[in-house]
């Protein structure tokens, strides 16, 4: 009795796995395949947003040059829009001034040609050093806003500072220089406020050669 129950029980467990085992092996074989294409599916979708990620990367880094390139054209318009206003500003103040000045040369000299017609023995007078006074201020002014008298004596006649008045013959004087000053002119910087009257050396007086004299013809 006890070994028909052993050989019954072998012949079960050879039932069990023989025929039925390759069944279970690749029941359990189905669940790992299953794994690793949701991995590569999971891995693709990693790769598809990172690829995405990069995308919205470049757009935000070409906008950010956009926005920088704009933000850099603003500010040197800007720039140049300050330097033009203060420049027109300059400008305008530089013509006030010169107009200023120029009103006020007429007055200086006038206040010089009174001092200059005035006897040496009213020179002591007090209305004479009133007046002597009051031209030192009027000079002071002048020279305090960049004013100057142009220089004239032996200077080399110059168009743009001068204004001829005679051209004459002169000894001493070169030719193209200015002999004397007739009336004083005044400049700010390079600017002109009033040219300077002179005369003008045409060189020494030529004296025209006497003419040749032609052989007498000989008597025959």
């Amino acid at each position: 009795m006890k070994e028909e129950h052993a050989r019954e029980a072998g012949d079960a467990e050879e039932e069990q796995i023989g025929p039925g085992a390759p069944e279970q092996v690749t029941e359990a074989r189905l669940p790992d395949e299953g794994k690793q294409a949701e991995e590569v599916l999971v891995e693709e979708q990693a790769a598809d947003e990172l690829d995405a990620l990069r995308q919205e990367l470049e757009e935000a880094r070409a906008k950010e040059a956009e926005y920088l390139d704009g933000w850099q054209r603003a500010m040197a318009e800007l720039a140049n829009a300050r330097k033009r206003f203060q420049r027109e500003q300059e400008h305008s103040y530089t013509n006030a001034k010169a107009g200023v000045l120029a009103s006020l040369l007429p007055i200086v000299d006038d206040v010089e040609r009174a001092l200059d017609t005035v006897p040496e023995a009213l020179s002591n007078e007090p209305w004479f050093e009133g007046l002597t006074l009051i031209l030192r201020k009027q000079q002071r002014f002048l020279e305090q806003e960049g004013a100057e008298p142009i220089e004239t004596a032996g200077q080399e006649f110059d168009p743009f500072l001068h204004e001829a008045v005679t051209h004459e013959p002169s000894e001493t004087v070169p030719q193209g220089h200015v002999i004397a000053e007739l009336h004083k002119g005044y400049k700010v910087g390079d600017r002109v406020l009033r040219p300077s009257m002179v005369r003008v050396s045409s060189g020494p007086l030529s004296v025209p050669e006497p003419p040749l004299e032609e052989p007498a013809a000989d008597d025959e």
